[in-house]
């Protein structure tokens, strides 16, 4: 699976309405999922990297010079290195608020710092970029969000993925890596790449003196993919203490290397588990960390059961960043064993539920999670559906689906 690293963003349309009416548009995601490529093909825009050590300086020893020395309209790549700059933009926004002077990029998510994030509230709208999603590699936008919160997937034939479904996974979306020719090469491409991030930009963000411990914890983290959050699973190879690594955690999570998914809640239920879910935030990364190639996933059904749930969030996450609602994504579990892998809330107001299988055969069992969401949403309830490695999209109830996963990036 090779790829055209320029391939359209389908989050170029939502970046270009913000530009319209938003002084500033931060574009934030992983290293190398495609800012900067992105935030060029803005026309009319100038462009000046942190990543070039003498604009890091200038802007570093200077904030207030160095903004007011900037073009009419300029791209600053990879902000989060120089943090100073966000109050210094605030003042110059505060005496000229023409919308789209500004668009930055950076590689750790503001939103976990919330001093950078608040000094720009009101001026700023946060754009996420993730990885390449599977329809924009097909090229295909996808209706899987809308046909899911309208109950509207139609009776329909798909091919059934096999063992390709183990190479998607293994692929990842990162561009550079599925630019290149073979798995051996892609791997060598993510194995570097994991490398360098918490080498530099964890030494970027702080100080920390056990990075052998991070790259150790961030490989623990990828056998925990899929599953509940565990802490002291993760901690007990270490001398370190549970609050230490609930830090690591976080910080791995600032440069987007991991995602926490929050519980779902309802007042209707009272045995909720409250434990977040943990993903790896690109499965291709998770693939290269736990050593697998593209047979060995598809010859170990656990392992590829718990990559397939991260590919599909991924995946859901992806299209949602571009989508005309906001969506929060969740996932469902009662201490009764009941359980949902993903729960989707669209503007607060609608639910659906998405439960995954690797098998190619549904059965009514496989419902047993949505209904109890269901019943839990009341009318709020949109559509549950269970994607599935088949060929048919089936009909279980009104709103109740068997769906094809290869449905998640088809026209």
């Amino acid at each position: 699976m090779t790829t055209d690293p320029l391939i359209s963003r389908f989050l170029r349309p939502r970046l270009i309405e913000a530009l319209g009416d938003t002084p500033v548009v931060l574009v934030h995601g992983p290293r190398q999922c495609g800012k900067t490529t992105l935030a060029q093909t803005i026309k009319g825009y100038e462009y000046i990297t942190f990543d070039d050590e003498v604009q890091l300086a200038a802007a570093q020893a200077d904030p207030v010079g160095f903004v007011a020395d900037l073009p009419k309209k300029v791209v600053l790549d990879e902000i989060q290195r120089v943090p100073e700059l966000f109050a210094t933009l605030k003042a110059a926004v505060d005496r000229d608020r023409r919308p789209g002077r500004f668009i930055l990029t950076g590689s750790a998510n503001v939103l976990l710092a919330p001093k950078l994030s608040d000094s720009l509230a009101g001026r700023m709208e946060l754009l996420r970029l993730h990885p390449l999603a599977q329809c924009e590699i097909a090229g295909v936008p996808s209706q899987f969000l809308r046909a899911l919160f309208s109950a509207g997937f139609k009776a329909r034939k798909y091919e059934r993925l096999g063992r390709e479904l183990a190479g998607r996974i293994v692929a990842g979306g990162y561009p550079a890596a599925l630019a290149r020719a073979s798995g051996r090469r892609r791997r060598d491409w993510y194995r570097a790449y994991i490398e360098t991030l918490v080498q530099r930009d964890v030494r970027d963000l702080t100080r920390i003196s056990a990075l052998d411990a991070l790259s150790r914890l961030l490989q623990l983290a990828a056998g925990q993919t899929g599953r509940l959050l565990n802490v002291s699973e993760l901690a007990a190879p270490f001398q370190l203490s549970r609050p230490t690594i609930r830090d690591y955690v976080t910080l791995l999570e600032r440069i987007f290397l991991i995602e926490l998914l929050p519980p779902w809640h309802s007042n209707r239920l009272s045995r909720l588990v409250k434990t977040p879910k943990l993903h790896l935030s690109d499965t291709g990364v998770a693939a290269s960390l736990l050593g697998v190639d593209e047979a060995a996933l598809w010859k170990d059904r656990a392992l590829l059961g718990q990559l397939l749930e991260t590919f599909v969030i991924q995946e859901l996450r992806r299209q949602g960043s571009w989508y005309e609602d906001a969506i929060i994504f969740h996932h469902f579990r009662d201490k009764d064993g009941y359980e949902v892998d993903i729960v989707l809330e669209r503007e607060g107001r609608d639910v659906a539920g998405v439960e995954i299988k690797a098998a190619a055969t549904v059965t009514e069992s496989d419902f047993r999670g949505l209904r109890k969401l269901r019943d839990a949403s009341g009318k709020r309830f949109a559509a549950g559906v269970v994607l599935y490695d088949g060929e048919s999209a089936v009909r279980f109830a009104d709103d109740l689906f068997a769906v094809p996963i290869t449905a998640l990036w088809s026209g």
